[in-house]
């Protein structure tokens, strides 16, 4: 009788526990890529923020797929700008499992990412690489929620030349894929528009002294100095300019034009005019909600990436859900039918992993804030 009882509480045990462990909790892990210490520190962390919003929104609303509950666990690194480095951190996200990544910031870091990402098979967005070649390589996990510096290059060059009247510009990047990607494709506009472009110059993304490029660019007399990098860089590169009794104007694109930029340039940043590869955060269709949202959670305003990630990471979870489907390959696979209406607006994606209509904002700064020039469809 004993023994019995004993395999009937066994058995009823065993049922209960599988029963239990059918309806528990499954985690699933979303990678997040960024540059969280350095000299834009306070870009990667705008993204990690705005992925960590959209974690946290889904859990506290409650995510079922496929019939289990899940939970969302931002994976969150660090890969400090570097190209070495994001290789390092890409294979580590790997191997944490993760199901998709939204990373990296830098062009110089999402490409070499991205073919580790390709190997395993899990689905990349970054919020922020803007250098064409990121989705010219062939890959079928390669995304994007930002508009390209193919189409970035030639508005500000545009710009340059139909509004601001310019007919003489000198050109410096940073050497980084980013900088000088984006240098690159301006040139080869403002060339085609009649510019006489004087020259181009690299320096590099560390560098804090611009005062040789710059006193040999004096000597040139330009209208307009484009300078492709960083907020980090492009500040100090403007308030230089200006300390060395430059008159013409500094152009730079996303990675110069946030709202830290005004603090580092000092108030040369009323001598600049940048570029955004989305469209202002004030028109964009969840923009003030988000907005508010943001500064609440964190206390601090949008810089300019987050609600790029915002997105990404509900890409994600759309893509999860139309899929039925945690399972990497599943996600990767619906992908491009992607048709996601978030804070940026409407995302669509092309063969490539383009954004199908990316837009591109033009800034100037007035009395140390950043303001909206306009938006144009590309």
């Amino acid at each position: 009788m004993n023994y019995m009882y004993s395999k009937v509480s066994t058995a009823t045990l065993i049922a209960f526990a599988l029963c239990t462990n059918a309806h528990a909790d499954q985690t699933v892990k979303i990678g997040e890529v960024a540059p969280t210490t350095g000299q834009i520190a306070h870009l990667g962390k705008d993204i990690e923020n705005g992925a960590r919003l959209a974690i946290d929104e889904s859990n506290a609303k409650g995510l079922t797929i496929d019939g289990q509950k899940i939970t969302l666990v931002l994976d969150a690194q660090d890969d400090a700008a570097d190209p070495r480095t994001a290789t390092q951190v890409a294979q580590k996200v790997v191997d944490d499992k993760v199901v998709a990544v939204v990373g990296h910031l830098n062009s110089g870091t999402s490409i070499p990412a991205s073919k580790i990402y390709s190997d395993a098979g899990i689905v990349q967005i970054s919020p922020a690489a803007s250098n064409p070649a990121y989705t010219q390589q062939g890959f079928k996990t390669t995304y994007r929620v930002v508009a390209t510096d193919a189409q970035q290059g030639p508005a500000l060059a545009n710009y340059a030349a139909k509004s601001l009247k310019v007919k003489r510009v000198a050109i410096v990047d940073d050497s980084t894929a980013y900088g000088q990607g984006l240098a690159n494709e301006f040139e080869k506009t403002a060339k085609s528009l009649g510019l006489n472009v004087l020259s181009h110059d690299a320096t590099n993304d560390k560098a804090v002294d611009f005062r040789a490029i710059l006193t040999k660019i004096k000597g040139e007399n330009p209208d307009a100095i484009m300078y492709g990098g960083m907020d980090a860089t492009a500040g100090p590169f403007a308030k230089q300019a200006k300390q060395l009794g430059l008159r013409a104007k500094v152009l730079g694109g996303d990675g110069a034009c946030s709202e830290k930029l005004a603090e580092l340039a000092g108030d040369a940043a009323d001598n600049i005019v940048c570029s955004d590869i989305g469209m202002a955060l004030q028109k964009m269709p969840g923009g003030k909600a988000f907005a508010a949202k943001y500064e609440k959670q964190y206390g601090q305003p949008v810089q300019i990436y987050a609600p790029f990630a915002y997105d990404a990471v509900n890409i994600v979870i759309d893509a999860m859900k139309r899929a039925n489907s945690t399972d990497p390959g599943k996600i990767l696979a619906v992908m491009p039918n992607t048709d996601y209406k978030g804070v940026i607006g409407e995302t669509t994606f092309d063969s490539k992993g383009d954004l199908k209509h990316g837009v591109i904002s033009l800034y100037d700064y007035k009395a140390g804030k950043r303001t909206l020039i306009e938006s144009v469809q590309m």
